[in-house]
């Protein structure tokens, strides 16, 4: 599809600061205490239009909000504002966006499936896949990486790594060497003796996966993945152009909204949050993946071997984890998922454990608990009453 050019202006001061911190997604996992929401009733589904535009017109709220409720063979798709300030456009399912961190669930897609066809093991280690990897970081397993508790230090919190990226966003970065920035880093943790969320993992995956079958990880992606669900409009890039129509992400503080939908080369995010996709085809693949369709009950069973952890940021609800997965408790009962963040876009994906209801969430700015946690509360709110009414019977 047709790329739009980037503008030839240089990147005001405020865009080169945020880009030190937005590949790595700078958030912080929110408290698992529930939502004071929690207390009332599942809404309307006239209720949610309300809403979303109470969010949109909220400080530092959102310029768009697209929201795609698929339910027992039905479509609603409820959406404020706009997907474009420069045209007034409004948000499309079929619009283009940055997925942000709900690409991890799709490097766990590629890692569960070649579990399934026995290619590999969830007790298979860096050391055995990928020997040159630092020594320390040998006995770190598959399943560790899926489920954050390997230890590896974050790539993207390494100084060098960030001064790269504030000097030059666009930056072209060699994705399969993204984790020599912190080669010479101990693991922070024993692995498996605690959670902690690292976009280190998911480039662990995506190699291993490129180890085990000797393709490239976007092909394996177009295999395994993007074929089985009919994902059309789901590409991993490696530059920092996104195809036309899409949804334009903002940085909305201080005002006026500043477009930053380009502002970052994606080859330093790779399998960790480079994927573009839009809200019908995130709905086609969380039904899948959150459904099992992917691989047999064996690896799902696997998969949902929960402990304690939040998506970031934190999902509806009470967040647990499993592999590249997470489970939303909330008060009207569970769906399964995936959030993420990124400049000028903050994402939620979530189905029911069987794939047959599912919520597309996207949000047209980055927001996170360093740069607005109010605003984050009352979109996790509001997230949590949108899963209310996917869970609610038809007409309530």
């Amino acid at each position: 599809m047709p790329l739009r050019s980037a503008p030839a202006r240089s990147l005001p001061l405020r865009s080169r600061l945020r880009a030190t911190c937005a590949v790595a997604v700078c958030v912080t996992a929110l408290s698992q205490v529930p939502m004071s929401a929690a207390a009332t009733p599942a809404p309307r589904d006239t209720d949610l239009q309300a809403q979303i535009e109470q969010l949109v017109h909220a400080p530092g709220g959102p310029p768009g909000v697209i929201a795609v409720l698929r339910r027992d063979g039905n479509t609603r798709v409820v959406k404020a504002g706009v997907a474009d300030l420069a045209t007034g456009r409004r948000p499309s399912p079929d619009d283009h966006m940055r997925i942000a961190s709900t690409a991890k669930a799709f490097s766990g897609a590629v890692a569960l499936a070649l579990v399934d066809r026995h290619a590999l093991r969830l007790n298979e280690t860096l050391g055995q896949r990928l020997p040159r990897m630092p020594r320390a970081w040998h006995q770190v397993t598959l399943r560790q990486l899926l489920n954050h508790t390997s230890g590896l230090p974050d790539f993207t919190d390494d100084a060098e790594f960030q001064s790269i990226v504030a000097a030059d966003p666009h930056h072209h970065f060699d994705s399969r060497r993204l984790l020599d920035f912190v080669a010479d880093q101990p693991l922070n943790f024993r692995p498996g003796s605690e959670y902690r969320y690292s976009n280190s993992d998911n480039i662990a995956i995506a190699l291993m996966a490129e180890a085990a079958t000797g393709t490239p990880y976007e092909q394996l992606l177009r295999s395994l993945v993007y074929r089985p669900l009919d994902l059309r409009n789901t590409s991993l890039p490696q530059g920092y152009r996104i195809p036309e129509p899409y949804l334009h992400g903002y940085d909305v503080t201080p005002p006026p909204p500043e477009d930053v939908s380009e502002l970052l080369g994606v080859s330093g995010s790779w399998a960790s949050g480079g994927i573009i996709s839009t809200p019908a085809d995130m709905t086609r693949f969380i039904r899948g993946y959150a459904g099992g369709a992917l691989y047999g009950k064996n690896v799902v069973r696997e998969q949902r071997r929960w402990i304690a952890g939040a998506s970031e940021p934190a999902g509806p609800g009470h967040n647990s984890v499993g592999l590249a997965l997470f489970r939303y408790a909330t008060r009207c009962g569970v769906v399964l998922g995936h959030t993420g963040n990124f400049p000028g876009y903050t994402q939620l994906i979530a189905a029911t454990p069987d794939g047959r209801r599912s919520l597309t969430f996207s949000v047209t700015t980055q927001i996170n608990e360093p740069i607005d946690p109010d605003l984050l509360g009352r979109l996790r709110a509001v997230q949590e009453n949108f899963v209310c009414a996917l869970l609610s019977r038809p007409g309530r």
